[in-house]
């Protein structure tokens, strides 16, 4: 696989997040249906570091574990849909995740820090993936994840309906 199968171009003609909230910088390595493995560096021109004051110290810098989370789950939703691709949230299958189990956090990751998401497909039921893995920070154990459920559906199915015109 090239660096461009597996880049920014890719993982955003694969899924529908931008920028800010795209918090996956490449996939290291895919087989489709079976596992995944991502890459998120973690800069200090995050967002989230963006009013931590002069004089914060080191532990400030952790960068949110809640977004350590949502990073894993977007090389999960990458797994899910690898083969099908839908970059566009308006039209075609939208994931949903599901349901997430068994999250455990090991450590933090700061500034300067590569984090590596590992997922595997667990189970596979039509249009829906039962996903697992872990992360770890410069080879560190970070993240673990019993189970996360990604759904897809219908664009059409989502919408609000037309409220009903009174007769």
């Amino acid at each position: 696989m090239s660096a461009d199968d597996r880049g920014l171009h890719r993982i955003k003609n694969t899924m529908p997040h931008r920028s800010p909230i795209l918090l996956v910088d490449r996939v290291a390595e895919v087989v489709p249906g079976e596992r995944l493995t991502a890459v998120k560096a973690v800069s200090a021109n995050e967002p989230c570091y963006a009013r931590i004051g002069q004089d914060a110290g080191p532990e400030a810098y952790a960068y949110p574990a809640a977004l350590t989370l949502e990073s894993w789950a977007q090389a999960a939703v990458l797994l899910s849909v690898w083969e099908d691709p839908n970059p566009d949230v308006l039209a075609g299958k939208v994931e949903l995740a599901g349901s997430i189990n068994g999250v455990e956090f090991t450590g933090h990751v700061y500034p300067g820090e590569l984090v590596r998401h590992e997922v595997r497909l667990v189970k596979l039921a039509g249009d829906t993936a039962i996903l697992a893995g872990e992360s770890f920070a410069d080879g560190r154990p970070l993240l673990s994840v019993a189970s996360l459920v990604v759904a897809l559906r219908d664009v059409t199915e989502l919408r609000p309906q037309p409220e009903a015109v009174a007769a």
